[in-house]
């Protein structure tokens, strides 16, 4: 849903372009309102559109044979939607859909090669997100395979909390268990021992964060992987 004003930049990755270039794509983009749960992309399908989460955030998920899936990536305020792009493709490779409702910059495909083949600080500034991304891809698949459900889901809400810039945030056991790609009962008991801990509080599918420190220690060493791999590569 395009917004009638526009919103400021706070996406990181376009705020970190030089002034001019910054202005030059923002024009470019049209400020709107996403809504939980809705798809942004499918696998396979051609990309119109790539997206820039202010407020927002997406998840990234892949799955086999209609069976479910499973969340490999997410995407807030830090990066976008539509990396593939910077690599030549137009066809999404996830199926992306909006975990937290909010506000993002949305730009046309055509637009984004425009600017992107405009733009050298642009090019340089995604290639290194590019990079990150990929990191989790593959942080993501070894934690899947080699890690507890409880540590997986710390690390879960750790980086929706990231994204979410607040303690508390919308996430059902029903979803949950979807984007770790586990049964819904292995969710139920992981976020009651996190609960029984008194790390989180979790009410009719809203979550709230009682303690940061310790739900990172809860979790398993792939979420300050990912952390590090963010700040040697960005910032």
């Amino acid at each position: 849903m395009p917004l009638s004003q526009p919103v400021p930049a706070t996406n990181r990755l376009i705020a970190a372009l030089p002034h001019k270039n910054r202005l030059r794509f923002l024009a470019g983009c049209t400020p709107i309102q996403l809504a939980f749960a809705e798809i942004l992309a499918e696998p396979g399908e051609r990309m119109r559109h790539v997206y820039f989460p202010t407020d927002s955030f997406i998840s990234l998920v892949t799955s086999l044979d209609n069976r479910g899936g499973i969340e490999v990536g997410l995407v807030g305020d830090e990066g976008m939607l539509g990396t593939s792009l910077v690599l030549g493709m137009d066809v999404s490779p996830l199926r992306a859909v909006v975990r937290g409702k909010g506000l993002a910059l949305r730009m046309s495909t055509a637009a984004f090669r425009r600017e992107l083949k405009a733009s050298p600080p642009l090019q340089r500034q995604l290639k290194r997100y590019l990079y990150v991304m990929m990191t989790q891809l593959a942080q993501t698949a070894l934690c899947a395979h080699f890690h507890r459900v409880e540590a997986r889901l710390a690390r879960c809400l750790l980086m929706t909390q990231d994204r979410a810039h607040s303690n508390t945030f919308h996430a059902t056991h029903e979803f949950l268990a979807q984007m770790l790609g586990v049964r819904r009962v292995g969710i139920t008991k992981a976020a009651t021992s996190l609960q029984k801990r008194k790390l989180i509080c979790y009410n009719r599918g809203t979550i709230t964060i009682l303690d940061r420190k310790g739900l990172e220690a809860a979790s398993c060493g792939c979420y300050a992987i990912d952390n590090a791999s963010y700040q040697e590569s960005m910032e």
